[in-house]
């Protein structure tokens, strides 16, 4: 296992950090002026264009993608996305690398039609349109998506949908015109035959996008939309795959995307470490340096060893879905989707704590850092859930046979 950078991922990564230095970091504050002036929550301001366009010039967009974009492989794109991440509010739509999209297109660039992909993926690869993932419910336990209860009811050349759906992310974007729908088609078929996934324009009669969904009371900008689907009607030919094929194609969605998801939290902490030594060899109290401090010292050593170990992790995972598929790094899927987001957070909570009041404030990214991480833990699967697919590998491992050859303990 060869985890060392890459020629054309050092280089990625290389011209990625002077793109963060030179329009990135800059652009921040014109962002956050941008957004307070629309007075709308879900703004599409107008700096990103301008950022959309230069990377666009220098050859910096669609990198996640093997097909349409240079051709990464996960392995590869990984410390690119730990760069997006430093600033996860502007860096990965600047490089139209933001999720739900990026898994999104990667699901219909696979299971699509060449209909579905002219329609909807060339115009997310263009960056015209934004898309959204509606898969979770408020009526059931959408950790096992296996619960879900929306029904999607064939009537002749159509399908019919019936249900709810919340944290829909993207779905308050501006931008947003298709949704990756998953429900029902057949409830008595065997547990992960029931579901399939059709896409829906969200302009179609009878999709309701009620609310969007605050996150510690904070609207962000993409927004988590509530949405109704009131007889929603589509035609059969936007059924992605085949019918029943639901639970495959997400799950084959989750696998890569939790590289990305992990790996921008990386970079989040990353930049909270920086924040974090910049501020305490700053701060003075009592005399000295805040840095002076021992547990200070601790924090600052504990996350870098933190950070290394988990980079780790999150780089053999994505070496693994290269070489071996997402089936066989299933497990390692699920550590690195509960390690990360752990990590971070701890790191973000120190910095939070050596900044003081401004730490929670708006005056630092720190506090939107640690409500973007503490969703994550939630997101894409509870860390509970993941822990229950390492345990049980773990026991299967161990577990003894009895007299009629049946597994016990596993």
């Amino acid at each position: 296992m060869d985890l060392k950078l890459s020629e054309r991922s050092r280089d990625y990564k290389d011209r990625l950090l002077a793109f963060m230095d030179d329009y990135v970091y800059p652009a921040e504050l014109i962002y956050e002026e941008q957004m307070r002036e629309s007075g709308d929550p879900h703004a599409y301001p107008p700096i990103l264009d301008s950022l959309k366009q230069e990377a666009r010039l220098q050859g910096l967009w669609n990198l996640f993608d093997p097909h349409f974009g240079p051709g990464l492989a996960n392995v590869e794109f990984a410390p690119l996305a730990e760069v997006m991440g430093r600033s996860v509010d502007l860096a990965p739509e600047v490089f139209n690398c933001n999720a739900p999209d990026s898994g999104n297109m990667a699901t219909i660039s696979r299971f699509g039609t060449d209909e579905q992909k002219e329609a909807w993926l060339r115009p997310l690869l263009d960056g015209e349109i934004r898309s959204a993932f509606a898969m979770t419910e408020p009526a059931v336990a959408s950790s096992d998506a296996t619960n879900i209860e929306t029904r999607i009811e064939r009537e002749g050349n159509e399908y019919v949908l019936n249900g709810r759906k919340w944290w829909c992310s993207n779905a308050m974007h501006p931008h947003c015109r298709i949704l990756l729908v998953m429900g029902k088609t057949d409830p008595d078929a065997p547990k992960h035959r029931q579901q399939s996934i059709v896409l829906v324009p969200i302009d179609t009669p009878g999709v309701r996008v009620r609310r969007n969904l605050t996150v510690f009371g904070y609207h962000d900008r993409e927004g988590h939309a509530e949405i109704l689907f009131e007889n929603v009607r589509v035609p059969v030919s936007s059924l992605l795959a085949e019918e029943g094929d639901g639970f495959t194609i997400g799950q084959a969605r989750l696998g890569p995307g939790r590289i990305h998801h992990c790996m921008r939290s990386i970079g989040m902490a990353e930049r909270a470490l920086e924040l974090l030594c910049r501020r305490t060899n700053e701060r003075v109290t009592f005399g000295r340096a805040i840095s002076e401090n021992a547990n200070v010292r601790d924090w600052i050593a504990e996350a870098r060893i933190e950070l290394e170990m988990v980079r780790a992790l999150v780089l053999k995972t994505a070496w693994m879905i290269d070489t071996v598929g997402s089936r066989e790094a299933h497990v390692e899927i699920a550590a690195i989707k509960v390690a990360a987001p752990q990590a971070a957070i701890k790191i973000v909570d120190r910095a939070i704590q050596a900044h003081g009041g401004g730490g929670v404030s708006q005056d630092f990214p720190l506090a939107a850092m640690y409500g973007h991480l503490r969703t994550l833990r939630i997101a894409d699967g509870p860390d509970e859930v993941h822990k229950r697919t390492i345990a049980r590998h773990e026991l299967r491992r161990y577990a003894r046979r009895s007299g009629d050859g049946s597994v016990v303990g596993g």
